[in-house]
């Protein structure tokens, strides 16, 4: 039986992937299709695809390594994932598996994100952003 304490959960833009054939690999709770606006900062795309996927915890390495490698080289996006304990945060060759009780480790994947250009409210992965509203 599945200890449901260690599943990861997370949004995973598909717009944002060059090779989508990860997404094979995870299971897809649900979609969600939002409208690109000014605010997204994406004007590439027209909508960005968001799944909420649900990751097992012996696969999280795994996906978030494949994730990273099949994320856009075009364009700085991020995904990620987290349970109780912890939270990926994945960019293009770049992983950071945060301690959900680490402000540091959360300070350094924001500073990350932001420095490759990344608008700092789309870092809303960081507890000490307030939750984007789209």
């Amino acid at each position: 039986m599945k200890n449901i304490n260690k599943m990861y959960k997370g949004i995973i833009i598909e717009e944002s992937l060059e090779n989508k054939n990860v997404l094979d690999k995870l299971k897809i709770i649900s979609t969600e299709i939002d409208p690109v606006t000014e605010s997204h900062k994406t004007p590439w795309v027209k909508q960005w695809t968001m799944h909420l996927v649900e990751i097992e915890d012996e696969q999280a390495d795994e996906i978030a390594q494949e994730l990273s490698q099949s994320l856009d080289p075009d364009h700085v996006w991020y995904c990620d994932f987290c349970n109780k304990t912890t939270h990926y945060i994945v960019f293009r060759n770049k992983i950071f598996k945060v301690d959900r009780t680490n402000q540091e480790q959360y300070d350094k994947a924001k500073d990350y994100g932001i420095s490759l250009g990344i608008p700092a409210h789309q870092v809303d992965f960081h507890p000490g952003v307030k939750r984007w509203e789209r």
